[in-house]
């Protein structure tokens, strides 16, 4: 066959929509996740008893490198960037250590410059954690994909109950109803609708959300018109960044996570949209996460990651489009600049965002358990290192004390499900499906049980020959 005239395979990533698409998907990526990108400055900005104003400005500088980041990682450069539909923001992660260093005598130069050095430190060390991709076959990732969605309904749930447990409608019925019918607005349109509206579900149902909580006077737009309408980001705004060892080093502990996080991301949503994501992607995201962590505590930001809840997003709609989340990268920018448009979005009531979320969060769990059904669980001990990896996952989730009593650093590796999850599923599977001595040919009572699971049509993973990788 003449290979000159064959057209050139477009990866599922590098589909187009056009603009009106981009800005519509964008907007609908950039709703899901902003309840989370403001959480982390409201939250450090209290405890470093910063004014509302300041406040906002930690909000706003937040917003502007979160778009930043989106940008190099969607778009890519050379060496940064795994061009893959993430949405970048500042990590949740990284709070419990903030507020550590805060507490004991630090102030927010120190936070940026931990943050800085360990994150410069993180960079170095991508090499390491892009080469180890033959250890995520779809026993590990199915794993932690499924845990990633199971983590995030705690937060649908707290949205859903209104999103502030100090005020006095938190967990009235006037706030699950609204969630309530949030959800049932996503679930009609995606039934009764035709593809366009289908895939925009989530849009749609936010803005009648917003409009049902308007009329019934649970949605507050008298802030619009307070404050700036322009606001250029300011370099160093809270003071040049100082650096101090105890600081930086707590903060590599955070980094560390935040790799095995992102590495769970970028492969969770390459086996969602069907690409293959071999060790050189995986080291360009990872990559440009790290430097956009670096850069971030020159505009007043913190660590960098992708948010699960956008992965869960892709999910749902279908878009795969990295040029969709690149137009959200700009929308975020865009609000970092100007306040008030960060103020109309932020008017979209939390229980608006926790019946959405349900979906949304969900539906990553959902393709966790896809992904595991790919696995082979016959004569070996497979199911036991799914069992254990969410079930290990699953503790900070349903004791979030748990950790309280040990020490520090190993609270914040542990204290997300997501990094509980990767760690024990990527430890098992080379424990048992790696290093084979001492490994019996009936492996346990475990492996017995799985037949009926398991069934004879049930695919065989990359575990028989873990070389291979992920299996699309």
């Amino acid at each position: 066959m003449n290979t000159r005239y064959r057209p050139r395979l477009q990866r599922p990533e590098d589909e187009r929509l056009g603009l009106p698409a981009n800005i519509l998907y964008g907007l609908q990526h950039v709703l899901t996740m902003y309840g989370g990108i403001i959480a982390v400055p409201l939250i450090v900005g209290q405890a470093a008893g910063l004014g509302a104003a300041e406040i906002g400005v930690l909000i706003a500088s937040c917003l502007f490198m979160g778009g930043l980041a989106t940008l190099v990682q969607t778009v890519g450069i050379p060496f940064f960037g795994c061009q893959l539909p993430l949405v970048q923001g500042v990590s949740f992660a990284s709070v419990a250590t903030i507020l550590a260093i805060l507490t004991s005598g630090g102030d927010l130069p120190s936070v940026f410059g931990a943050v800085m050095m360990a994150s410069l430190l993180g960079l170095l060390i991508t090499p390491v954690f892009s080469k180890i991709i033959r250890f995520f076959p779809p026993l590990v990732t199915g794993s932690v994909i499924t845990t990633i969605g199971l983590s995030l309904m705690p937060v649908a749930a707290h949205w859903s109950m209104g999103g502030n447990p100090e005020a006095t409608d938190f967990g009235s019925m006037g706030n699950i109803g609204l969630a309530a019918a949030t959800l049932l607005i996503v679930l009609l349109l995606s039934k009764l609708g035709n593809a366009t509206i289908s895939r925009l579900s989530i849009l749609l149902a936010m803005v009648l959300g917003t409009l049902m909580a308007w009329m019934a006077g649970m949605a507050d737009f008298s802030q619009l018109g307070h404050g700036p309408i322009v606001a250029l980001p300011t370099l160093f705004h809270f003071g040049l960044p100082a650096f101090h060892p105890a600081a930086i080093l707590s903060m590599f502990i955070v980094i560390l996570v935040v790799l095995v996080e992102t590495s769970a991301d970028i492969l969770a949503v390459g086996d969602i949209i069907k690409t293959p994501i071999d060790a050189r992607r995986l080291g360009d995201g990872l990559r440009a996460d790290m430097v956009s962590s670096v850069i971030a505590p020159v505009f007043g930001s913190f660590t960098q990651s992708a948010f699960a809840q956008n992965v869960g997003l892709v999910a749902v709609t279908g878009v795969k489009s990295r040029f969709v989340v690149a137009t959200s990268g700009v929308i975020l920018l865009v609000l970092g600049l100007l306040p008030v448009m960060g103020r109309l979005i932020a008017t979209v009531p939390a229980a608006v965002l926790g019946g959405a979320g349900l979906v949304l969060f969900g539906t990553v769990a959902a393709s966790g358990i896809r992904t595991l059904a790919k696995v082979d669980y016959e004569d070996n001990m497979n199911l036991i290192i799914v069992a254990t990896s969410i079930g290990f996952g699953m503790i900070p989730i349903a004791a979030p004390n748990f950790y309280h009593h040990f020490p520090s650093w190993v609270a914040t590796i542990f204290h997300s499900g997501i990094s509980s999850a990767a760690i024990m599923a990527i430890a098992l599977n080379l424990l048992f499906n790696h290093i084979k001595r001492g490994t019996p040919e009936k492996p346990s009572v475990f492996a017995a049980g799985t037949g009926h699971a398991a069934g004879d049509s049930a695919p065989h993973d990359a575990v028989r020959a873990p070389a291979k990788g992920l299996a699309h």
